[in-house]
């Protein structure tokens, strides 16, 4: 028994420990945007809000945050859509070239990320295409939907085949079978999908970095800012993103919970 709850106070103290590391550069950056000193000095002398009251006013940062979101949400519910049907695909149906399609749709994961946007910003110059942050959509969508695909998969093969199979035999059509069945039970692997999608997206640099032309996201400008012109407007900046990722974070758990208590309801 003491060996026991000696095991539970080690594990605890390693997670306890593990969540201090983890949150720890957050703190930092946090202490930096309430400094009115040009640079962190611990401790500080002199506090001041008056930073994130310029992020809200400035209309640089809210270029930047509209060009984030704006490429965040269409590669969330784009990687939502591939990779519903693109789980179904290899998931559920048995085809040809499905081991095949499995290998390929999965391949651009394992990709460097630096490469990936090289070779993508290539391709654009190639036919002619400019970049801008419509051709990052494109860049995010060949690394993240392999993503949500591999998420939704793992829904996929949870339930049973024999619930379509079943209404199938009572008559009920393709259409009717998605909409009433595929759908409500993938549905929780859909939410985790696109939650993952908009996050791995709204963080993204190297993709950005290359793809994005003339236009620029917020951690493309939060890197310019560090290497040049660094003032406590970075951090307040990327304090108000955590908040705002946290914030989705939530939202999507609460969506989540919500459809799992009406599906249960039903």
């Amino acid at each position: 028994m003491g060996a026991s709850r000696t095991t539970r106070i080690v594990l605890v103290l390693y997670g306890l420990l593990a969540i201090f590391l983890l949150y720890l550069p957050l703190v930092s950056i946090t202490f930096a945007s309430i400094s009115r000193a040009r640079y962190l000095t611990f401790p500080i002398k002199r506090y001041s809000t008056d930073w994130y009251a310029r992020a809200i006013e400035s209309s640089t940062v809210s270029d930047i945050v509209t060009t984030s979101l704006k490429v965040a949400v269409i590669v969330t519910l784009a990687s939502m859509v591939i990779g519903f049907f693109g789980a179904l695909a290899f998931a559920r149906y048995q085809w040809r070239y499905r081991g095949l399609f499995q290998k390929l749709i999965l391949l651009p994961i394992f990709f460097p990320q630096t490469v990936l946007g090289l070779a993508l910003l290539m391709w654009f110059n190639s036919i002619g295409v400019i970049p801008s942050w419509k051709t990052a959509v494109i860049a995010h969508l060949v690394w993240i939907a392999p993503i949500a695909t591999l998420i939704i998969a793992i829904r996929a093969y949870s339930f049973d085949p024999a619930l379509e199979e079943a209404a199938r035999d009572m008559g009920a059509s393709t259409g009717t079978i998605l909409r009433e069945i595929s759908i409500p039970l993938l549905m929780p692997g859909v939410i985790s999908a696109g939650l993952f999608a908009f996050l791995l997206s709204w963080g993204n640099f190297p993709l950005s970095l290359f793809t994005t032309g003339a236009d620029s996201t917020l951690p493309e400008w939060l890197y310019a800012k560090m290497v040049s012109g660094y003032s406590p407007l970075v951090p307040t900046v990327g304090v108000l993103s955590i908040l705002a990722s946290a914030g989705i974070i939530i939202l999507a758990l609460v969506l989540a919970k919500l459809l799992r208590r009406r599906a249960g309801t039903a």
